[in-house]
């Protein structure tokens, strides 16, 4: 089977269109490796400004990835390719293994990105008949059976995927006329992936029985996708007016809606954040246990590893599992900016804003997480419970837990940016400290 260089590039070139910088996830692979030697190719032939980014994502999984990391440093430069490498943390002991790092790919894709470029990656058409059986496995819908768009929006770009339309054998075909080396993953081997052991274990009698079944199975993705296309724009209005600013659900006139209006616009709403299709069990229990919990309740729903759904102040909230910070305490040399654990930004001395008193001399200031007992602060006559005193000042309840709290040896000061206790209260002629929290999001101080 046998691939057309000009056809592959262009497919590239239509499929990338005008832009000119792009990032690509090159793991070493057969794949990967084709796709950026094609995209260098285009570089010294068609179009010379295309800017190329590699970046490899460390996963932690198998005992190679750091001879892996060595093979696509030395490819990238031999090719004259920005290279990038990132680690990232993958529990191996949960399940949803494969979920969990398609999901840390993509958070690196977010933390790298640069303006007015796009994301590259290299899944081809076999990929793309394995996902749409795994999503009949799965016992997916139309939206889980359109599989992997050839261009989807991502982080205010897109990730384009220019390969779909080969078949992995063509790829291999062209990496041994390019003389191409590349990385063998034996876990590739392992059958106790589902994608794996329909890749060595079923594909190949379905190959060997219809010839052009991974074909048949992309045209049936490609109309499942023109239908999710028809009800997502016939829907989108809809979905417009119930996004808020944040990204949250507006929910008082989402539940007005039938259930299947209703559950369409939610899977729209969770594709806006590339999270893989909710079941139709899981749909039931969001609606059940999060959004018709009782008004003070405060309900969650974990959908995966990595993602969990919140209601506050009739909106659902799409977040991520964050780590528990309780137990941390952090010893803060003043006046140096300190900065915050689990990418929450720093702490730096200001001169805006209200402030509390500053340090005496032998007291020990420290930042910690997660309220507890009883509190009193300025404006307010009486202490309240955290939880109370939480809920009463609007802090959602993610976000208590990550607020930075300030201490004086062991007595409370201040919640940075929400309020300050008693004990923090300046006195006339007393030396006071001003303190802003620069988030990666938005900056935080008194006002």
């Amino acid at each position: 089977m046998d691939v057309d260089e000009a056809a592959l590039l262009n497919q590239i070139i239509k499929n990338i269109g005008s832009k000119r910088r792009m990032l690509l996830g090159f793991s070493g692979g057969l794949d990967s490796t084709v796709l950026l030697h094609a995209l260098v190719s285009l570089r010294q032939t068609i179009v010379p400004n295309l800017n190329i980014r590699a970046v490899y994502i460390h996963h932690g999984l198998n005992d190679n990835a750091d001879d892996w990391a060595i093979h696509c440093r030395k490819v990238s430069f031999d090719w004259q390719v920005e290279f990038y490498l990132k680690h990232v943390y993958i529990d191996p002991t949960k399940k949803g293994i494969e979920a969990a790092a398609r999901y840390a790919r993509y958070q690196v894709f977010r933390e790298i990105l640069l303006q007015d470029e796009i994301i590259i990656t290299a899944q081809h058409l076999d990929d793309q008949a394995e996902t749409f059986l795994l999503a009949l496995k799965r016992g997916s819908g139309p939206t889980g059976l359109s599989a992997m768009p050839t261009s989807i929006p991502f982080a205010d770009t897109y990730l384009i995927r220019p390969l779909l339309s080969f078949r992995r054998q063509q790829l291999v075909v062209y990496a041994k006329k390019k003389e191409l080396s590349w990385i063998e993953d034996y876990s590739n081997k392992d059958q106790n992936y589902d994608r794996n052991f329909l890749r060595l274990t079923i594909m190949p009698h379905f190959n060997r029985r219809w010839p052009h079944f991974a074909l048949a199975v992309a045209r049936s993705a490609s109309l499942c996708a023109e239908q999710e296309a028809l009800l997502s724009e016939l829907l989108q209005d809809y979905l417009s007016q119930l996004i808020t600013a944040e990204g949250a659900l507006q929910l008082d006139t989402l539940s007005s809606y039938s259930e299947i209006k209703r559950n369409a616009i939610l899977r729209r709403w969770l594709r806006l954040h590339l999270i893989l299709m909710p079941s139709r069990v899981q749909l039931k229990h969001i609606w059940q246990d999060v959004i018709c919990a009782r008004r003070d309740a405060e309900p969650k729903f974990i959908l995966d590893n990595n993602n969990v759904i919140r209601r506050f102040k009739q909106q659902l909230w799409l977040l991520p599992q964050f780590k528990d910070l309780t137990k941390i305490c952090l010893a803060w040399q003043l006046p140096a900016t300190i900065k915050l654990p689990d990418n929450l930004g720093v702490l730096m001395i200001t001169d805006k804003g209200i402030g509390f008193r500053a340090p005496l001399p032998k007291e020990k200031v420290t930042i910690r997480f997660g309220l507890k007992g009883n509190i009193k602060i300025i404006g307010r006559q009486y202490a309240r419970r955290s939880k109370k005193l939480w809920q009463e000042l609007g802090i959602a309840p993610w976000l208590r837990e990550r607020t930075p709290l300030i201490y004086y040896n062991d007595e409370l000061i201040a919640a940075v940016g929400v309020f300050i206790t008693q004990s923090g209260k300046c006195i006339q002629g007393q030396p006071e400290l001003k303190i802003k929290w620069i988030s990666y999001k938005n900056p935080v101080s008194y006002k």
